[in-house]
């Protein structure tokens, strides 16, 4: 539940400097790619919440599985995206689709944990 509060939390705040603080500093594709980290920061720290709550209810180590793979993916995915957009290192880009790896393998836990 921290996890997902801290993770919403900094997204949000992410959020709001791309929107304020970047516009007009960044190319509009640039500035496309940190938006799309944002919102799989955001995605991913309400799954985290709902990995929160499925934990008193779900046996196993799937659930563990599946926040922790959350947490890495929005560190890979979205953090390989912000550092892309800031920097403009386009070799960056290609760590992102670990991150999303780590995220298919978190909806694919979760959805063991719940079955």
């Amino acid at each position: 539940m921290f996890a997902g509060a801290l993770m919403g939390f900094v997204g949000v705040g992410l959020g709001a400097f791309g929107a304020h603080a970047l516009r007009g500093r960044l190319s509009p594709d640039m500035l496309a790619i940190f938006e799309t980290g944002v919102r799989y920061q955001m995605y991913h720290a309400i799954a985290l919440i709902a990995v929160a709550a499925m934990m008193s209810r779900a046996e196993g180590r799937a659930v563990l599985v599946a926040g922790w793979s959350f947490i890495v993916g929005i560190l890979i995915f979205s953090g390989s995206l912000y550092a892309l957009a800031l920097t403009g290192v386009t070799m960056l880009g290609a760590i992102t689709p670990i991150g999303g790896l780590a995220f298919l393998a978190g909806w694919v836990a979760l959805a063991i944990a719940a079955f």
